[in-house]
């Protein structure tokens, strides 16, 4: 059986549709992918073994300009290459008029989540069998009942398993001492846990025989690797490295400490130790997923928020209260302090 996935961002959502195939070969031991997914993101499917082919698109750079778009070369390539196949079955695993979009340029059945389950209503349009999987569970698990539902087999939620074999990362290291990754990089500035924090963990963790080390993406973010690692003795930036070479780095780690970013869900892919610190963001729908993973939430009234901007006024505190909660930015993030990370970090015994 031949299935074209489309599932083109972000990282974590990436990430997120792997146990889905591993659920998929386990009940059609034949079965096989093509999936189309960011540029960016092309190392992620391909790391899985059913996946037989990977379709970049780059809809992040052909937004832009859309007109221009629909008479690149590049575009009419990428057309080319979904037309060539006459698949067995297309799902859109992301539920968006874009993937929508891009499922009706293929050759096949398309499926899809129905308007009360996907992201967007619009994305409906384009699918010829929709199907009702509930909002309230973990984006995981929301996939793997969608490809189940698709493909017609039962989903055990027990057996979470991305299908990363380790071997096929780079993981060398001296063990000469235990270290810390901090992924302190994240799209939303709600989700920044702010730089102080990281600084005054970091300073605690040295004193406690830790290596620090910092991983980036963008210029930003290696701005600010750089200002934390500078006030941390010893503390390394790493250089800018593929996903694949992060992946190895990730699996030299004794413990990761994440912000809401793509790379925490890869560090939880690889069953890495991650203690994972949520603002804005729901924990619940959208943390990170599978064994030794620790989250700490927010705890102000207003967390989750689900905001890109703070718009928190502290209306329900007295002024003693905003003083402390305020002193940070974004505020939500007073209740997840160093002291409290740490004690998490002291108290973590991975399976």
């Amino acid at each position: 059986m031949h299935v074209l996935i489309v599932k083109v961002s972000s990282l974590g959502d990436v990430i997120h549709t792997l146990p889905a195939l591993t659920d998929a070969r386990r009940a059609i031991p034949d079965i096989k992918f093509d999936w189309v997914t960011e540029e960016a993101f092309t190392e992620i499917p391909a790391w899985h073994a059913t996946v037989n082919k990977v379709i970049p698109v780059a809809f992040r750079r052909w937004k832009k300009n859309i007109l221009k778009m629909f008479f690149s070369r590049e575009y009419k390539h990428f057309k080319k290459q979904l037309n060539h196949t006459k698949y067995d079955l297309i799902i859109d695993a992301q539920g968006l008029f874009k993937s929508g979009f891009i499922c009706s340029l293929a050759k096949g059945k398309v499926v899809g989540l129905d308007k009360n389950s996907a992201r967007e209503k619009i994305s409906t349009w384009f699918y010829d069998e929709c199907y009702a999987v509930s909002k309230q569970q973990h984006a995981v698990e929301r996939t793997r009942e969608l490809f189940a539902q698709a493909l017609g087999y039962s989903v055990d939620k027990q057996a979470v398993d991305y299908g990363l074999p380790l071997s096929q990362f780079d993981a060398h290291t001296d063990g000469s001492s235990k270290s810390l990754y901090f992924l302190h990089g994240t799209t939303w500035e709600t989700k920044l846990w702010p730089e102080q924090y990281w600084i005054e963990l970091g300073e605690i963790a040295v004193n406690k025989g830790y290596r620090i080390k910092l991983l980036w993406g963008s210029k930003e973010e290696q701005q600010r690797a750089e200002r934390i690692a500078k006030a941390i003795p010893n503390a390394t930036v790493m250089s800018q490295l593929t996903l694949t070479e992060i992946a190895g780095q990730l699996l030299q780690t004794d413990i990761v400490i994440a912000v809401d970013t793509g790379l925490a869900h890869l560090a939880a892919a690889l069953n890495r130790p991650t203690i994972a610190l949520y603002g804005a963001s729901d924990a619940d729908k959208t943390g990170t997923y599978g064994k030794n993973q620790v989250h700490l939430s927010a705890s102000l009234a207003c967390s989750p928020c689900l905001q890109k901007k703070c718009n928190y006024q502290g209306d329900d505190l007295s002024e003693s209260e905003k003083q402390q909660i305020f002193a940070v930015n974004p505020p939500c993030f007073s209740t997840v302090t160093p002291d409290r990370v740490w004690q998490n970090i002291v108290e973590f015994k991975p399976t």
